[in-house]
């Protein structure tokens, strides 16, 4: 299973634009926030791995 890093970049409501930090790339992922730790902030750096976000 990959591992993933992200950066998010904004709060918006229910959901969350995500960078992805370990690569380059400028693509932006939209993730409901129900699916993100509930800590999180705009500038919050998350792990993706096995499914699940976790905060760094």
């Amino acid at each position: 299973m990959e591992t993933w890093y992200y950066e998010v970049v904004r709060i918006d409501g229910d959901y969350a634009n995500l960078r992805r930090t370990d690569i380059e790339s400028d693509d932006i992922k939209l993730v409901a926030r129900a699916l993100l730790p509930s800590e999180i902030v705009e500038g919050s750096k998350l792990k993706y791995e096995m499914m699940q976000y976790e905060m760094m």
